[in-house]
């Protein structure tokens, strides 16, 4: 388990490095929009459901 660890942070400071030594920034700027369109579906995924379990519990009342 810590070498997957060990791994994961490398990764993490090899695109750092790699994104900071870009002059203008389209490569950072490129990888924030990547991440933040994968971050979108879980949440979509979980307010939906919420919203039926929500619509649920209402409608059985």
């Amino acid at each position: 388990m810590s070498v997957a660890f060990n791994t994961v942070y490398a990764q993490c400071s090899m695109c750092r490095a790699v994104l900071e030594s870009e002059a203008d920034g389209g490569a950072a700027e490129a990888i924030n929009d990547g991440i933040m369109y994968l971050m979108v579906f879980p949440y979509i995924l979980v307010a939906g459901v919420g919203f039926a379990i929500y619509r649920l519990m209402r409608t059985n009342k």
